[in-house]
C-alpha cells in the first residue's frame, strides 16, 4: 500500500517538508492549502517540486462548511469549490478533502446533504477530479464515519467517497468494526493518527494531542483491520496536529511516521492473516532476552575513577580485549566493557562526552532479522572496519548517536574471540544481572524513542509518570519485555535545572544516565558493598519516618533499611528494594535493585533520590570541582 503523510503533520517551510517527507520514504503527501499560500511558487510550480521529490499528491484539504447551507451561502460555497478546483487542477492534485460542515447557519438532513455532494460530484468530475466526504468528530450535524457514509451512499455518483480518520472514529469512541460492512470501493482515502486517552475537548484534544499510530492509546490497529477488510486499498496517510511535532525537527518527524506506518501495517497483517492485501513483510518484532553487554567510553584519570567505581560494586576486571584497548568486567551474568581505544567510535565518544555508555548489547534470538526489522522501519545500520580478532556483528544507531549491538546464539563465542577465555564473573557483592537502563532526553524526543523500542521489539509500553524534582519536572516513560529480561527506562527532561537536564547538558548528550543492577537479598548486598569501600546515596531520617506510616513494615526490617540507606515501595504484585550510589562527575550513577514481585522502578521514590543527589553538587552557579 502507498504511504502518505499530511503536510500539516510535521514543521518547517513547504520546502523543508518535502526534503524530509521523501528522505523518510513516503510515496506521496497530503498538501495543506496554508501550506501552498505560504510558499512562494505558482500552484503548477509547487506541483512539480512535490513530483520531483518522487511524490504524488494523495489529497488537497481542507474544504469547510459545504453542505446544507441556506441559498444565500449555497451559491457561495459552490464558487469557493470552483476555485479549489482550479488549484488542484494546477497543483496536480486529484482528491479534494470536504469535512463536515460546523457553520452556524448549516442546515441538517442527510439527504440535503447527500444533494449537495451530488452536484459537487458532477462538477468535479467534469474537471476529471474526486471529492471525500469526512466526519469531523465535532461536526455540527454529521461527526460519525456511518451518518456520513449514509450521505454518500444516497448522493449516488461515482466521483464521491468517503474519507475515514482514525481520530474521528476512535476519539468518539465509535466501534471501528462497523466500517466493515462499507464496501471498500466507496471509500477514497484513509488518514491515521492515535492520541494519548485525555478527557478534553474533543476540537481541542484532536488539534494539539493527536501523535503517530503506536504513540497513543487509542486502537489504531482495530480500525486498520476493519478498513482492509471493507476491501480498501488506497493509500494510508498520516494526518498529525501536535504542538510538540510542530516544534520538532522535520526529517525526525518525518522518520517516525514513516516508522508507524510500517510497523502498523505490519501489525495488522499479523492481526488479520487472512487479509490479501499489498501489505509490507518484515520479520516480526523479537523478545530481548537480556543485556549481554555496557559499553562505556573512557579514557586516562576518568577510566581509572571508573574502574575503582565498579570494584567498590564488586566487579573485577576478568579479560583484556586480544588486540584493542579495551577491559571486560564482569559479576553474576553483567558484563560491561571499558573501551579506551582511540581512532575508534568509542574515542569519538569519549571526546564528544567524557567517559559514557556508548554501547548496549542485546541477546536476541535472531541478530540479522532484528537488523532487517530495524533498517525496514528506517533505523541506521553501524559498521566500522573491524580489528584483529574482533566480529562483526549486527548494530544500528540508537539515542544520540549511540549504538545498539545485537548478539544471538551464533556469537556465543564472542567472549572467547575477542577477550580469550574471559575468567567467570566473581560472586562480588552479589549482583545479578542488568535490572534496567535509564536513558535521559529532552521531553520531546521522548514519544520518538518510545515508538522506537515499542516498534522493533516485544515490549510493553507503561502508562507515562512525572517526576518531581526541585526544580522542575521531568516525565518517565518505561517499556518492558513481558517477562522482564529486559527493561528501559526514558526519561524526558523539559529544563536544565532539573537533574536530568544538567546531565543531559553537562555531558552533551549522553544516552545513558544510570544502570540498575539486580540481586537476591538487598541487604546482604549493601553489606558487601559497604565492605568493599561502597559509598551509598544519604537519605535523610524524614524519609524512613514516613514510609513507616505508608507500609506495615517489621521495626526491625525498616531501622536495617536505614542503617543501608535502602529505599522501599510497593505495587500489588510486591515489594521493591533499591540503593543508589553516589553519581560520578556529570551525573551518571549506578542503582541496585531488590524485586519482589514488584513490577515497577520505585518512582515515588524518585524525588528523595534527586533531593539526595542535588545535595552532593556545588551550589546553583557555582561550577564542578
Amino acid at each position: 500500500m502507498k504511504t502518505s503523510i499530511a503536510t500539516v503533520s510535521i514543521s518547517g517551510t513547504l520546502k523543508e517538508k518535502l526534503e524530509a517527507i521523501a528522505a523518510a520514504g513516503f510515496d506521496g503527501i497530503e498538501i495543506f492549502e496554508q501550506d501552498f499560500i505560504t510558499d512562494t511558487g505558482s500552484a503548477r510550480d509547487v506541483g512539480a517540486r512535490i513530483r520531483d521529490h518522487g511524490l504524488e499528491i494523495s489529497l488537497f484539504q481542507p474544504f469547510r462548511d459545504f453542505e446544507g447551507l441556506p441559498k444565500d451561502l449555497r451559491a457561495r460555497a459552490f464558487d469557493r469549490a470552483e476555485r479549489k478546483f482550479d488549484l488542484m487542477q494546477e497543483l496536480g492534485a486529484e482528491l479534494l478533502l470536504v469535512c463536515s460542515s460546523v457553520h452556524p447557519r448549516a442546515l441538517g438532513g442527510i439527504d440535503r446533504a447527500a444533494a449537495d455532494l451530488r452536484e459537487l460530484g458532477e462538477r468535479a468530475a467534469a474537471r476529471g477530479l474526486r471529492i471525500g466526504y469526512e466526519a469531523l468528530a465535532w461536526g455540527r450535524y454529521v461527526n460519525d464515519h456511518r451518518d456520513a457514509w449514509e450521505i454518500v451512499r444516497r448522493a449516488e455518483h461515482d466521483n464521491v467517497g468517503l474519507i475515514l480518520d482514525s481520530f474521528h472514529t476512535l476519539g468518539r469512541g465509535l466501534d471501528p468494526e462497523t466500517i466493515r460492512r462499507i464496501p471498500g470501493d466507496r471509500i477514497f482515502f484513509v488518514q491515521l493518527a492515535d492520541a494519548p486517552k485525555i478527557e478534553m475537548d474533543l476540537h481541542y484534544w484532536s488539534r494539539h494531542y493527536r501523535c503517530m499510530p503506536g504513540e497513543g492509546g487509542l486502537p489504531v490497529t482495530d480500525f486498520m483491520r476493519a478498513v482492509l477488510a471493507a476491501g480498501y486499498r488506497g493509500p494510508v496517510s498520516l494526518e498529525i496536529f501536535n504542538d510538540q511535532f510542530r516544534g520538532g525537527a522535520p526529517r525526525g518527524i518525518a522518520q517516525d511516521g514513516y516508522r508507524s506506518l510500517v510497523t502498523l501495517l505490519d501489525d495488522t497483517r499479523i492481526a488479520e492473516p487472512e487479509l490479501e492485501a499489498d501489505l509490507p513483510v518484515i520479520p516480526p518484532r523479537q523478545e530481548v532476552t537480556g543485556t549481554s553487554f555496557v559499553e562505556f567510553a573512557t579514557r586516562g584519570a576518568e577510566g581509572d575513577a571508573l574502574r575503582a567505581q565498579l570494584a567498590t560494586l564488586g566487579f573485577a576486571e576478568t579479560a583484556r580485549h586480544v588486540s584493542k584497548a579495551i577491559s571486560l568486567w564482569q559479576q553474576g551474568d553483567i558484563r560491561l566493557v571499558l573501551n579506551e581505544q582511540p581512532g575508534d567510535y568509542a574515542a569519538s565518544a569519549y571526546n564528544l562526552r567524557g567517559t559514557a555508555v556508548c554501547d548496549i548489547g542485546l541477546s536476541v534470538a535472531s541478530s540479522e532479522e532484528v537488523l532487517d526489522r530495524a533498517v525496514a522501519l528506517g533505523a541506521k545500520p553501524f559498521a566500522q572496519p573491524p580489528a584483529v580478532g574482533q566480529l562483526d556483528i549486527p548494530a544500528i544507531r540508537g539515542l544520540g548517536g549511540s549504538l545498539l549491538h545485537f548478539l544471538d546464539p551464533g556469537h556465543a563465542g564472542v567472549w572467547e574471540t575477542e577477550f580469550g577465555v574471559p575468567r567467570e564473573g566473581p560472586a562480588g557483592a552479589g549482583l545479578q544481572r542488568v535490572d534496567h537502563v535509564a536513558q535521559t532526553m529532552t521531553y520531546d524526543e521522548m514519544l520518538s524513542w518510545t515508538l522506537f523500542y515499542s516498534s522493533l521489539f516485544d515490549m510493553a509500553v507503561a502508562p507515562m509518570v512525572d517526576v518531581i524534582d526541585p526544580d522542575g519536572l521531568v516525565r518517565s516513560q518505561a517499556l518492558a519485555t513481558p517477562p522482564g529480561q529486559f527493561r528501559i527506562t526514558l526519561n524526558g527532561a523539559e529544563t536544565h535545572r532539573t537533574l536530568a537536564g544538567a546531565f543531559l547538558a553537562e555531558s552533551f548528550g549522553a544516552p545513558v544516565q544510570h544502570i540498575a543492577f539486580a540481586c537476591a537479598d538487598l541487604f546482604a548486598t549493601a553489606d558487601a558493598l559497604v565492605a568493599k569501600g561502597f559509598q551509598p546515596l544519604q537519605i535523610p531520617g524524614n524519609y524512613y519516618d514516613d514510609i513507616a506510616s505508608r507500609f506495615e513494615l517489621d521495626p526491625e526490617l525498616l531501622a536495617g533499611m536505614k542503617r543501608r540507606q535502602i529505599l522501599y515501595d510497593e505495587d500489588a504484585h510486591g515489594a521493591f528494594l533499591q540503593i543508589y550510589g553516589r553519581p560520578f562527575d556529570g551525573g551518571f550513577f549506578f542503582e541496585i535493585v531488590e524485586r519482589r514481585g514488584y513490577r515497577g522502578y520505585g518512582a515515588p521514590n524518585a524525588p528523595f533520590r534527586i533531593a539526595a543527589q542535588k545535595r552532593l553538587a556545588p551550589p546553583k552557579g557555582m561550577p564542578r570541582a
